[in-house]
């Protein structure tokens, strides 16, 4: 069982002249009253009693008093704990009667506890570290967050590129009319050669066909001037016009093509050739960027995964509240950071991880609870209750809220005792 404070009493700390409580073993215990009568002096003095000599304040005993202070408080699990006498010695004693000292109350009394505002005050970083080290994952969360990192900026450096070959394809300008590949003059010359080759083929073929005509008609002025030789001749002319007849029927579909278009590519070349290269720089930045917004999607993918893992891992880690997680190295609570957390919220953060600290001890001091309207401090009450907490706090007010009200140093409505000359004891049974 947790252990609380069942009791206590003070005399002469700061501004208490005398005061004795009995808090509620679950939830508030508010301790009011006006500015400069002694609220906060109650708390230091419990913080003072539990936590050692450190908590001591620098003015610890009350101006004007003749006895030094005295503490007294009764805890659940049945210690009493004192400190007295001129050097406010501690006494710890244990239901057998048994003696102890600072190191049994340490085992139990978590320093958090009694100094508060040490962990509100401390940067987001520094209380998400402390709750990261109190469930056991800091540093497998961190290794997690290194991932995170360097896979985001992975993934951010491949989307910028991928950005920049979009917007890149989207500048170039393209020519549908242009081929695919880059054309090339000394191909296109060869072609020329070639056709101008053929073409002189067929005019030798042509021009044979105008020689084997000359040659008949030369033939046939022969034969009219030569009757001896009209056989001759005539068997010479008839071998002639069969090879007439060959030429003229293998020159009869010849057609001679035109160079034009291959002149116009040889003189345009460079022009198509630019062209060419503007929709293969186009093309290829297209297809960059797929290759780039394909590996931004795959980054993303493990970016999820990473986040997911983080996800799970506080979600299995035991977080002493619902709502309140770690990422990016702070606090959130509700989805809030701490700077945009209420102040209520805050003080439940702040006393959730406390205890989750060391869960061997049930209470917590809270100083200065006037930033609570009343609905939020019964809100507050009822999830102290609910968590099996008990909570002595301090506010500046009278109203009923108060569990008590302490009035120049007591408590308000007790009966006070004048201090002695001399140092004696000045509880009265039955009275406070």
């Amino acid at each position: 069982m947790a252990v609380k404070i069942n009791q206590l009493e003070i005399e002469n700390v700061k501004r208490v002249k005398a005061v004795k409580i009995e808090p509620n073993a679950n939830g508030l215990t508010i301790v009011g009253g006006n500015n400069n009568q002694g609220k906060t002096s109650v708390l230091d003095a419990i913080a003072w009693a539990l936590g050692g000599n450190k908590y001591r304040p620098s003015q610890a005993e009350r101006e004007g008093s003749m006895t030094p202070p005295h503490l007294s408080l009764k805890l659940s699990n049945g210690l009493i704990v004192e400190r007295k006498g001129k050097n406010s010695d501690l006494k710890v004693i244990d239901p057998n009667g048994e003696k102890g000292g600072q190191q049994l109350l340490n085992s139990f009394v978590e320093e958090l506890a009694i100094d508060l505002p040490r962990f509100m005050e401390a940067n987001n970083k520094e209380k998400a570290q402390t709750l990261l080290q109190i469930i056991g994952v800091q540093e497998q969360l961190f290794e997690l967050e290194r991932q995170e990192s360097e896979v985001y900026n992975k993934r951010l450096l491949v989307g910028q590129i991928a950005d920049q070959k979009i917007k890149y394809a989207k500048e170039q300008a393209y020519y549908s009319d242009a081929p695919k590949e880059l054309v090339s003059v000394s191909t296109l010359i060869q072609q020329q050669q070639h056709i101008l080759a053929q073409n002189g083929e067929n005019k030798r073929k042509r021009d044979q066909i105008q020689q084997f005509k000359l040659q008949a008609d030369a033939e046939l002025h022969d034969i009219a001037r030569l009757e001896s030789q009209l056989t001759e001749l005539k068997e010479k002319h008839l071998q002639t016009i069969r090879d007439l007849e060959i030429a003229e029927t293998s020159t009869k579909d010849l057609q001679d093509q035109s160079t034009d278009e291959l002149e116009k590519n040889i003189a345009d070349v460079e022009e198509i050739n630019r062209k060419v290269r503007a929709n293969l720089d186009k093309d290829k930045a297209e297809s960059d960027a797929a290759d780039y917004r394909q590996q931004y999607d795959i980054k993303t993918t493990e970016l999820n995964e990473i986040r997911k893992k983080k996800a799970d891992l506080l979600e299995n880690a035991g977080l002493p509240l619902p709502g309140l997680s770690v990422a990016d190295g702070e606090l959130i609570f509700n989805g809030k950071k701490w700077d945009n957390m209420s102040g209520s919220d805050q003080l439940r953060v702040s006393t959730a991880i406390v205890r989750k600290l060391k869960p061997d001890c049930g209470f917590i001091l809270l100083d200065k609870l006037e930033q609570m309207d009343n609905k939020t401090l019964e809100e507050f009450g009822a999830w102290l209750e609910q968590e099996g907490l008990q909570a002595i706090a301090t506010r500046v007010s009278t109203g009923e809220e108060c569990s008590i009200i302490i009035e120049d140093g007591y408590v308000q409505g007790a009966q006070i005792v004048e201090e002695p000359a001399a140092e004696t004891p000045q509880w009265k049974e039955g009275e406070f």
